[in-house]
């Protein structure tokens, strides 16, 4: 059973992630379930665990803006427009990804990168090396976890440790948007609008 643990303890998180454990914490959206984005083992655990097909991609979540060009290969100027703009924050880039993440972690030459307005999930990214991957702390196709609780009645046998912050904030997963060719397609819609992203004055390469 996981180790359920204050938010502000994130120095333990951080060591399970560092250790190849799972570990559960919050974000500004919802609930996320995490492992080191270059350990290509626990990222594996981690589709098992969610029971998520290896098809779809999992999400990196980042502490700071300098951590990109470890899991990136390229910022087009629409992506760098968005960053400005709407990072940190529910908006999800995906962006040509660097060779050095396993390839478990995304069958596709993109990948999708984020940072979290959430100190918690900055605080244990940061100690934990900068990068990890990250989905909703919850089985594939079931209701995202808003709370520490829920995230435990998914996955509590499972990961290591749960960080517990109370409800989220949010209670959708963040908008998806692909910035690999000259306009920005969203994927998934969420919490930032088409018409937000579309107000923007997308600058070109």
């Amino acid at each position: 059973m996981a180790i359920i643990l204050q938010a502000q303890e994130t120095a333990q998180a951080a060591a399970a992630l560092r250790q190849g454990k799972l570990v559960v914490l919050p974000t500004d959206t919802v609930y996320g379930v995490a492992a080191l984005a270059f350990d290509a083992a626990a990222v594996r655990q981690l589709y098992v665990v969610k029971q998520r097909p290896f098809s779809k991609a999992i999400p990196i979540l980042l502490a700071d803006p300098t951590d990109l060009n470890k899991v990136v290969r390229a910022i087009p100027p629409l992506a760098q427009a968005l960053i400005d703009t709407f990072w940190p924050g529910p908006l999800t880039l995906v962006l040509p990804k660097s060779h050095t993440l396993p390839d478990v972690l995304s069958p596709y030459d993109g990948v999708a990168v984020r940072i979290p307005d959430c100190d918690v999930a900055r605080a244990v990214i940061r100690e934990a090396g900068g990068a990890i991957a990250a989905t909703s702390a919850n089985l594939s196709g079931q209701p995202e976890a808003l709370t520490a609780d829920e995230a435990v009645e998914y996955l509590g046998n499972e990961v290591a440790v749960v960080l517990d912050n109370g409800r989220s904030p949010g209670t959708i997963a963040s908008t998806v948007v692909s910035c690999q060719n000259e306009t920005p397609i969203i994927v998934r819609t969420g919490p930032i609008t088409a018409d937000q992203i579309n107000s923007l004055r997308m600058p070109t390469a």
